[in-house]
């Protein structure tokens, strides 16, 4: 079965804020490559998903999927801070070096608060690993809010 389309968000404060969250992911996140998902559940209790990665280089940051791919995260992405018909939601990013790690951040009042490591841990190792090396699971840096936006009641 196909997974459900998304209408398009209108929603201009949303957008804004995940355009300024994906500006704030990316240099917290460091360089290198990063494979980023989000995973929400709607409010008609339906689960979406998207991915997204990124090679961030100094001055640049690379990503690799279409428009519409990256259109689709972003679009997700947007309605997980909107918070109308998204009511939970997590975004993880992997870092693929030699060594992998993991962080999170989950949706909160229409902005991504870092995860607790012990709850992302138990999701991560319950995963089947693709490859030999072990995944650290790392603190998520905190996402500094852009000013002149206000936390909403989630």
């Amino acid at each position: 079965m196909p997974e459900p389309k998304l209408p398009r968000p209108d929603n201009a404060a949303a957008m804004g804020r995940a355009l300024h969250a994906l500006t704030a992911l990316f240099p917290a996140l460091g360089e290198g490559s990063h494979a980023l998902n989000i995973n929400a559940e709607r409010t008609d209790g339906t689960e979406v998903s998207a991915d997204l990665y990124v090679t961030i280089e100094p001055g640049a940051v690379r990503v690799e999927h279409s428009p519409e791919e990256y259109g689709r995260f972003f679009v997700l992405l947007t309605f997980a801070l909107e918070n109308s018909t998204v009511h939970d939601a997590v975004l993880v990013a992997t870092t693929t070096d030699a060594r992998p790690r993991v962080c999170g951040w989950e949706v909160r009042a229409g902005w991504l608060h870092p995860m607790d490591t012990a709850e992302l841990h138990q999701t991560v190792t319950s995963l089947p690993a693709d490859d030999a090396a072990p995944i650290v699971v790392c603190h998520a840096p905190v996402l500094h809010r852009p000013h002149g936006t206000t936390e909403q009641r989630s």
